[in-house]
């Protein structure tokens, strides 16, 4: 059968790479390695890596621990927030089980307010993020970073230098700027790979503990795709290529980034939490005040929990044009307020600004909409002339 997504042959699912994690996390574990749990990319992960502990992501993308976290938390919550506390209530994850410590943020009033249910489960601590980005949210979220240092500090009994926050700082760069370059592979014309293994790829990265490692590894297959287009691509691509835009689509990438592949687009572009948004910026080096270095750069994260989000419109305006996009899709994740309201100034500049159609698609984990979003993904690539 014709390999519609252009997969290599050796090519691991998501939940194959999530099992060898599993495992790679308790040989670590065994050598006496201490562990932070976190869900969100404004953490500070450069404190934790300076700290010489292993910052890893929670599992917050089935629905399977969903009906035990609905005993406690609203049905109409957010279905990340839900599936990230029903893991942590049912002990079903294993990330979770092993980690010393967990930490969290005020991205929303729902998960700021899950955090204090999880806390009574295992030791968890909030950031106190704030939603704007002029001086007084900067000296705050300055402040936030060098209190969260702190907690690292007195929780493991352990003492973090700037020196090893610069180190921290250098390595994790670098793995921004491979995880950026691999991301923009999607600016070639055809799409050398599927945005299906880019977004697993990236994703999956979080389960190799060492960046060293892990740049390394994306390194290798970046060169290897790029070896490849170089030596077959032709004429431009006629598929449609699309931007992928909103909430972390993990859990959905099946029922809306593969099957719009296999309907015959390419998605070739992530403006999302696990895509770009948060490689874009790296932290000024050349920055003497550490702490004020990563408040800027983590305060410039696109997220819509920012207000006014601008910054976002301008990236996804330019990723339009850089990556030559046809049509964009936004997934929203059920009562994703934040999202779910910016989505009209997204449409307004897509459509209104870029000429570019625009697909909106809200949803959750389960899979009885499936055949609903089927319809209407393969009604969208109807839209688009190429």
């Amino acid at each position: 059968m014709e390999n519609k997504l252009n997969l290599p042959a050796n090519f691991e699912g998501y939940p194959e790479m999530r099992k060898k994690g599993f495992l790679n996390m308790k040989a670590q574990k065994d050598m006496g390695k201490k562990v932070v749990g976190m869900f969100c990319s404004f953490v500070p992960v450069e404190l934790i890596h300076a700290a010489g502990l292993i910052p890893v992501g929670l599992c917050a993308f089935t629905d399977e621990p969903i009906p035990a976290a609905e005993a406690h938390l609203p049905k109409n919550l957010c279905p990340l927030i839900k599936a990230s506390y029903g893991f942590a209530l049912t002990d079903t994850c294993p990330y979770f089980f092993f980690s010393d410590l967990v930490v969290g943020e005020t991205t929303c009033d729902g998960k700021k307010k899950m955090f204090e249910l999880m806390n009574e489960i295992k030791p968890t601590y909030v950031m106190q993020l704030p939603h704007s980005r002029d001086k007084d949210a900067l000296a705050f979220w300055k402040g936030q970073i060098i209190s969260f240092k702190e907690k690292l500090e007195e929780f493991f009994g352990i003492t973090i230098t700037e020196d090893a926050i610069r180190d921290a700082i250098r390595r994790k760069n670098r793995e921004r700027t491979v995880m950026r370059e691999f991301l923009e592979l999607g600016k070639l014309d055809p799409a050398p790979l599927s945005g299906y293994e880019m977004g697993t790829r990236i994703d999956a990265g979080s389960f190799s503990f060492d960046l060293t490692e892990r740049c390394n590894v994306v390194e290798a297959r970046t060169a290897e795709v790029k070896a490849e287009w170089e030596a077959n691509h032709g004429e431009s691509g006629t598929r449609p290529r699309l931007l992928v835009t909103g909430c972390p689509n993990t859990g959905v990438r099946d029922k809306v980034i593969k099957a719009v592949e296999e309907m015959g687009a390419d998605v070739v572009a992530f403006d999302t939490c696990n895509g770009i948004r948060e490689k874009v910026e790296l932290v000024d080096e050349t920055n003497p005040d550490v702490y004020e270095a990563l408040a800027i750069k983590y305060l410039n994260i696109n997220c819509s929990v920012m207000s006014p989000n601008q910054s976002r419109l301008d990236y996804i305006a330019k990723m339009i044009d850089e990556y030559h996009i046809d049509g964009v899709i936004e997934i929203v994740l059920q009562s994703c307020h934040t999202f779910d309201v910016e989505a009209h100034f997204v449409k307004r500049m897509v459509t209104q600004e870029k000429g570019v159609p625009y697909l909106n698609i809200e949803t959750d984990y389960s899979q009885s909409d499936s055949g609903q979003i089927n319809t209407r993904l393969a009604a969208f690539l109807e839209t688009i002339e190429k």
